[in-house]
């Protein structure tokens, strides 16, 4: 099975439309940035859903997806806080949140050699939060007329960032201390 299957590729075009979400976001074409996200949110549930249904899991695209999660989830926040729509300390912590957690698995690998570290449900429901999040601002700058639940997404967000990082912490303490 080729390394440039059908999954990847898709992955790899989440990748390719990052720059040009963001260059829309900054040119002001609010409308594009969304289509262009909601293009990549597609990307992003295809890529895993084809891996699983045909068994086409490679070791490039287990590594290549979450990257590419990373760099949309984390160029949004900094261009959005940039622009005033979200706040800085949130963009601060979520950033802040996934340095520790990358640290924590590269110390976890030098202690116990091992890489397999799994996701936890506090994680996916913290960039869960992240992406509703970020697609409510893409939807109130294009639709004047959402809810106004921003703050509240914005403090759910941040409060389920905060203890995913926790638990991701306190796993590498147990992982590192089982040893």
């Amino acid at each position: 099975m080729g390394v440039l299957n059908l999954p990847n590729t898709l992955t790899i075009a989440r990748i390719v439309i990052i720059p040009l979400f963001i260059t829309a976001v900054l040119y002001g074409r609010y409308d594009y940035a969304l289509y262009l996200f909601i293009i990549a949110a597609l990307t992003d549930t295809l890529d895993g859903l084809i891996a699983r249904l045909t068994n086409q899991k490679t070791v490039l695209g287990t590594f290549l997806d979450p990257l590419a999660d990373k760099f949309l989830l984390v160029t949004s926040f900094i261009v959005f806080s940039i622009n005033g729509w979200l706040p800085k300390w949130l963009t601060i912590t979520i950033i802040s949140r996934d340095i520790i957690v990358i640290t924590g698995w590269l110390l976890i690998y030098l202690i116990t050699h091992t890489s397999k570290v799994e996701p936890t449900i506090t994680g996916k429901t913290a960039i869960a939060m992240q992406l509703i999040l970020l697609c409510y601002v893409l939807l109130d700058v294009n639709i004047a007329s959402l809810p106004d639940i921003h703050t509240v997404l914005i403090w759910i967000t941040a409060v389920v960032t905060i203890i995913s990082g926790l638990h991701y912490i306190y796993r590498g303490f147990k992982l590192t201390h089982a040893e």
